[in-house]
């Protein structure tokens, strides 16, 4: 079936940066938009990120300026580039995608297994 795969993750001084990966694979007719999401320990999963099929971005307001979503179509997959991490983007990273299966046609959502970025001195 299909599925979402996340690499990238790790620990990182303040002021450091890391590149998280997802990519989809299985028998998929098509992606619409991909997203990344976080949850700091004891909070709520919160939007960071999203890209839509066609290239288009939205950010969190905190990581304006700091973190870049980007996309390859024909890889299928998703990066998440973060520059001068500070603590409190410490949390659990989670892929998303909205992704059509073959021979279902009707989009559903797609979680990653989630990968832990710690930001500490």
């Amino acid at each position: 079936q299909v599925q979402l795969l996340e690499s990238g993750g790790g620990l990182v001084q303040p002021g450091g940066s890391l590149r998280l990966s997802c990519a989809a694979s299985g028998s998929i007719f098509s992606i619409n938009t991909m997203a990344w999401y976080r949850q700091p320990p004891g909070k709520e999963r919160q939007l960071v990120a999203d890209i839509t099929s066609g290239g288009s971005t939205t950010y969190q307001d905190s990581v304006k300026g700091r973190f870049v979503i980007s996309r390859d179509n024909e890889k299928k997959t998703v990066w998440l580039q973060m520059n001068s991490l500070k603590p409190d983007d410490t949390a659990l990273y989670y892929c998303h995608a909205d992704i059509v299966p073959d021979y279902f046609r009707t989009s559903r959502n797609y979680w990653g297994q989630g990968t832990q970025v710690t930001v500490s001195s």
